[in-house]
């Protein structure tokens, strides 16, 4: 009987993913949480495929499986996977890339109308009993007044852009491996670098994977270029935020506010400054939540397990092993 191994899930069960493997006479063996790299390595070891969430699946663990004919990441990112050496072992990766499009351009213009509409501070104002504008009314802004900055063009970028233009907002784009004329297109403006996106965008949201050449390009030289007392907003990847920056940023007055729903390192360490701040907006890592984008998104991941276990082509393979 094949075997497929889940290396951790925050769901209540595996029922989606036994409803698609059991009948086809393939058995789960799991863990429910994180285990450590040897631990897990026991687990993948004679699995004929590997199912992984937030798990770290490095090159100890990849280099333990004997059988495996994919690990598949249940979502778009993939950075906790060592997709090099799996690589170097023939060994595809398959992401899930549009699972959830729809829910996380939703979670970052609800950040960004909630930052420019102050409504977290003028609903806690309310709730302690207060009335009228919690804040001065220079915070209370309209998105048709406003620069937003995209930096990533992809599903999701895409339809933040689609949303944020019907709020009438200038939307300026910027992405190296997209063509101008099809950010022209899509009714936004394109950016002729990353500089120039900082240094004219009164909102900045990145919606770009990470990737080496990504990882913590909102670093303090960043933050610097961009206009004093902007905002930033992350639903992507925590690491594409240097966190100390982010921080120092938002003390010195140089961002103005942020909304982050990742972070580095996640879950936030408790004592950590920006938990208290006022002008943040935290999330812990939910934009992606809703009950159809979690059901896709397990149903998906096992049939593609499935099909690997089968010897079929995989679709979505983010490591070049065909």
């Amino acid at each position: 009987m094949p075997t497929i191994a889940i290396t951790d899930y925050t769901f209540p069960d595996l029922s989606l993913e036994e409803a698609v493997l059991r009948p086809a006479g393939v058995e789960i063996v799991s863990c429910k949480e994180k285990r450590s790299p040897a631990e897990l390595a026991e687990l993948v070891r004679d699995a004929d495929a590997v199912i992984a969430q937030f798990a770290p699946v490095n090159a100890e663990v990849v280099n333990a499986m004997t059988k495996a004919r994919a690990i598949v990441r249940y979502g778009i990112g993939y950075d906790n996977v060592d997709i090099a050496v799996a690589r170097e072992r023939g060994i595809p990766v398959c992401n899930i890339p549009d699972y959830c499009v729809d829910e996380v351009a939703d979670h970052a213009l609800a950040f960004m109308l909630a930052i420019t509409r102050q409504v977290v501070p003028n609903a806690l104002h309310v709730r302690e009993g207060k009335w009228g504008l919690a804040t001065p009314l220079t915070a209370m802004q309209a998105l048709k007044y406003l620069t937003v900055g995209i930096v990533g063009f992809g599903r999701i970028g895409r339809e933040v852009v689609r949303r944020l233009l019907a709020f009438k907002a200038r939307v300026l784009v910027f992405d190296p491996v997209v063509d101008a004329a099809q950010i022209l297109a899509a009714g936004a403006q394109a950016a002729s670098s990353f500089d120039e996106l900082l240094a004219q965008s009164d909102i900045v949201s990145p919606h770009c994977p990470s990737l080496p050449a990504t990882k913590q390009m909102f670093n303090a030289a960043a933050f610097a270029k961009m206009k004093r007392g902007s905002v930033f907003i992350n639903v992507g990847r925590g690491d594409l935020a240097d966190s100390a920056a982010v921080t120092a940023a938002l003390q010195s007055g140089q961002l103005a506010a942020a909304a982050l729903d990742v972070f580095d390192p996640e879950p936030i360490p408790a004592d950590h400054p920006i938990r208290s701040m006022p002008n943040v907006i935290l999330a812990s890592h939910i934009a992606s939540a809703s009950p159809t984008a979690v059901r896709t998104l397990r149903e998906t991941v096992a049939r593609l397990a499935l099909k690997a276990v089968r010897g079929e082509p995989l679709p979505n393979v983010v490591n070049g092993v065909v």
